[in-house]
Formats: structure tokens, sequence, C-alpha cells
């Protein structure tokens, strides 16, 4: 029977060390760590988000700002906004939260974003440093799985790991942390031969596909650590991860639940992001 990586006790705990070395940066330089939020159109689970991370930003002692553009905000007026955010020294974070409107080019705004207030590390400068292990900032959910395996004491040096997904935004980042704590590192996708096969093969597999209970019993070995990053939600309303729970949790070591696993943590990286990006700024 595995052990259950709860990702609501341990990001609490994380948020109140943050909140302690807020506390010692504001008695340090006199201001708070600072972060802007901007939200495009009304996606109920965008502004969920944004309000959480308002929330968030209170607990830890940051200051924060948030801006709610409506659906027609054209590409200049967003553009004008991150540029303004950009040379305010109240700002050391700036989040544009995902995804926006389709007529607004997604890249060209991230890449308008200074790499160092781009707190979810989407900047391809930032994603340049992570390749070579030179960072500041890291993307907050494969920050946080990491955070999640450390403290639970899970050691990645030496294992197999399997990344299912190959996204920008998790599975590749996932795979690079994975490397880099020397981990041995294999990603999989739509297009991977014999998917359940290397699967098998892991001591610590990440799922991150979008797709409900996909990892199902039979493609995890005996004692493996299982990290489910998805969330997707049923025609009857509950809400599951890429792996079916009910066949894989008897036969890991440690796993992560949905929700309540690697989901906290995500919030929580953010806010270490934008601490980090304060000291920086203020070396």
């Amino acid at each position: 029977m595995a052990r259950i990586i709860d990702g609501k006790a341990i990001s609490k705990a994380v948020r109140l060390e943050i909140a302690d070395d807020v506390a010692a940066f504001k008695e340090k330089h006199g201001i708070a760590p600072g972060l802007a939020v901007i939200i495009v159109g009304s996606d109920p689970a965008s502004q969920v988000y944004v309000r959480n991370k308002k929330r968030a930003c209170e607990e830890v002692g940051f200051y924060s700002e948030s801006y709610e553009l409506s659906e027609d905000t054209t590409q200049e007026q967003l553009i004008a906004l991150i540029d303004k955010l950009n040379s305010d020294e109240k700002i050391h974070g700036i989040l544009v939260q995902l995804p926006l409107p389709k007529h607004l080019n997604e890249t060209e705004i991230l890449l308008k974003i200074r790499p160092e207030k781009d707190v979810d590390a989407f900047h391809p400068y930032n994603v340049g440093k992570i390749m070579i292990g030179d960072y500041d900032l890291l993307p907050c959910t494969p920050a946080g799985v990491m955070v999640l395996l450390e403290r639970s004491g899970v050691e990645v040096k030496g294992k197999r790991c399997v990344v299912i997904g190959r996204s920008n935004i998790v599975g590749k980042p996932m795979a690079m942390l994975l490397l880099h704590a020397h981990g041995t590192v294999t990603v999989c996708h739509s297009r991977t031969q014999n998917l359940s096969e290397i699967c098998r093969q892991a001591d610590i597999l990440v799922a991150s596909i979008g797709k409900p209970e996909f990892v199902s019993g039979d493609m995890v070995k005996e004692g493996a650590v299982v990290v489910d990053v998805g969330i997707n939600r049923l025609d009857n309303g509950k809400l599951v991860g890429d792996v079916n729970f009910a066949e894989v949790e008897p036969k890991a070591s440690f796993i992560t639940p949905v929700p309540g696993g690697v989901g906290p943590m995500t919030i929580t990286m953010l806010l270490k992001n934008t601490l980090t990006a304060a000291s920086v700024a203020l070396k």
C-alpha cells in the first residue's frame, strides 16, 4: 500500500517558510516582493485561479496587483500593460494567465515579459537557463513536483525516471529537473512505442498528459513512486488525475492524489519564484 504524498500539507509548510522569508526581506529592504497577474477574458477556471493567487499573495505578505482585461483586449493594449509593469520597480514578477483568447499571439506576449520578472519561467531565456542547469526561476508545476519528492524522502539520484508527456509547461522541464537531480530520464508521448513496457521500468513515474485515469495498474512496477500531474473532470463532475488511483495505489510505494497532490504546490512555487525574483533584483 502506497504512502500518500500530501501536497496540501507540504504546500502549507513551504508557504509558512516563504512568509518568514518575506518578513525578513521586508525588514532588510523596506519593501515587499510584488506580483502582477493579468487575466484576459472571463474563463471561469482562470478567474478562480487568479483569485487563489491573490489570496496566496496576501497570506505570505506580498504586494500584488491584478488586471482583469476584457475579452476584446488587443495585442497592443496587452503589450503596453506588460511594458508598464516591466519598468515598475514595485513589481518583481509578472504572470499572464493562460490560455489567452485566440486573437492574441501568446508567444509574442510571453516574450515581452522581462526574463527576470518571468515568474512562470516560460521565456526562452529562462528555458535555456533551465536546460544548462544555471537558473533562478523554474516552471511552477515541475518545481513543485521536485519539492514533493524531496520532502517525502524520495531520492532521485540514480533512479530510472519516466515522464509521460512532453509539453513545454510540464513534461520537458520536468525531465530536465529530474536529470539535474541525477535521474536517468525517459520522456514518453503519443508516438512512443511499447509505452506500457517503458513505464513498468520506472522507479519514478510522472504522468502529465491530460487523459483521465490513463495510467493503469499494469503499467506500474511494484514499489514505484507515482506522481500524477493531471487534473480532469469526468462527466459526473468528479475530479481525477491521469493515473487510475484505485489500481495503481496498491502497487506504488508513494503516490500523489488528485486533488490534493501536485495542485497545491503550483501556486506555492509561484510565490517562491516571485520572492527569488525580488531577491535577485535587489542584489
